[in-house]
């Protein structure tokens, strides 16, 4: 069981091999990177390719690692038992399971997606640790355990928000997807736009590359949003040469796709500005 990219997705050799050699130690792939680099799409590309189902959990800021295991309905327990409820007797019926119990109890391998965990309180990781580590959990409410029938791929993102806990790190593989050179940038252009005009790829990335080395900048532009970006030119039928030009006199066309706050949209304002005066 190996990876080695899709069609739709471009892979290069160092995350293949990451991939990989987390499935080999059965260990979960902790995958950072700058937002919109495809950490994500990462984990629908190995299930897609590996031919097996993805399971998603999206953590948010109020996600606590219990809902990943199972969550306890007491209170309609509680309530069904004083009206007389049959339901009360099993105390299954209040227990939805969380997406670690779904995944453990597949039957069959899957690849599992833990999406954004820096988003999550500092002690989500390591309210996690044995669980991931050891692939089970015990339901205090049954007095049962959760065993993995098939051990699941876990992959991991972080946007590094906040640093992850030391123990938690010790039993990942590590990879970080580095925003891509101009050439690997092409490559997924051309995956996602097969037979758009070249020389208006090349006058956008040359731009875009312009762009992201602004000093002063808050938020550089991502690889989707060059994406984003690029279609738009598209639509709009935007010719190579009015693209072309030096980027620090004015702001790039369509420009919304590109700078996303106001300090970012200022400093190419002033820069413009400035070169008119010198001018």
């Amino acid at each position: 069981m190996r990876f080695e990219g899709t069609a739709s997705y471009v892979a290069d050799k160092d995350l293949m091999v990451a991939v990989n050699a987390a499935i080999a130690l059965q260990r979960p792939l902790l995958v950072k990177g700058e937002p919109g680099t495809g950490k994500t799409e990462l984990a629908r590309q190995v299930a897609s390719a590996l031919n097996l189902d993805l399971m998603e959990w999206n953590v948010k800021s109020t996600t606590r690692a219990q809902q990943g295991l199972y969550e306890y309905d007491a209170v309609s327990r509680l309530r069904d038992s004083q009206l007389g409820d049959d339901r009360f007797n099993d105390i299954k019926n209040y227990i939805k399971p969380g997406k670690l119990w779904e995944a453990f109890t597949a039957g069959r391998k899957i690849v599992l997606l833990i999406d954004e965990i820096d988003k999550a309180d500092i002690e989500f990781p390591n309210d996690l640790l044995q669980e991931l580590d050891r692939m089970e959990f015990y339901v205090y409410e049954t007095g049962e355990t959760i065993r993995a029938v098939e051990r699941p791929i876990v992959i991991i993102t972080s946007n590094n928000e906040k640093e992850l806990p030391d123990a938690f790190l010790r039993r990942c593989f590590f990879h970080y997807i580095r925003f891509p050179e101009i050439e690997t940038l092409q490559k997924i252009v051309d995956v996602h736009y097969p037979g758009i005009k070249q020389d208006l790829v090349r006058a956008a990335l040359t731009q875009f590359y312009e762009l992201r080395d602004m000093p002063g900048l808050k938020k550089k532009p991502s690889t989707s949003e060059a994406l984003d970006w690029i279609r738009l030119l598209v639509a709009d039928d935007i010719k190579p040469e009015d693209l072309r030009g030096d980027t620090k006199n004015a702001l790039p066309r369509l420009h919304g796709a590109l700078l996303k706050n106001e300090q970012d949209v200022h400093l190419f304002e002033r820069l413009a500005f400035m070169a008119r005066r010198q001018g």
